[in-house]
């Protein structure tokens, strides 16, 4: 899956579109998007935090290109919603996620 942010290519797996769905329905609440860099600690309990997780379908990171693997819980949970699968929320700051 391949994310383009103006000239900034970010690569994750394809899986981490039913990976990110079948979790969120599972949890069945919202969840904070926690969106953090590579090099910055992930938000526990966030989908960032979830996007990293060693207990993950993946085991580990979903993003695919070192030093760009970061940025899980921005550009994922609003191709979910553009797809109908998630409700996200759209406020300044501290934006959540849920499945539909």
């Amino acid at each position: 899956l391949i994310c383009q942010v103006g000239s900034t290519q970010l690569k994750y797996h394809l899986s981490a579109i039913d990976d990110l769905h079948g979790m969120l329905k599972a949890q069945g609440d919202w969840i904070p998007l926690g969106a953090a860099d590579e090099q910055k600690p992930a938000t526990e309990g966030s989908v960032e935090a979830w996007g990293r997780a060693s207990d993950n379908p993946v085991g580990g990171w979903y993003g695919l290109r070192k030093g760009y693997r970061g940025r899980f819980g921005m550009y994922l949970p609003p191709l979910l919603e553009a797809l109908g699968l998630v409700e996200l929320t759209h406020d300044a700051k501290n934006n959540r996620v849920r499945a539909r």
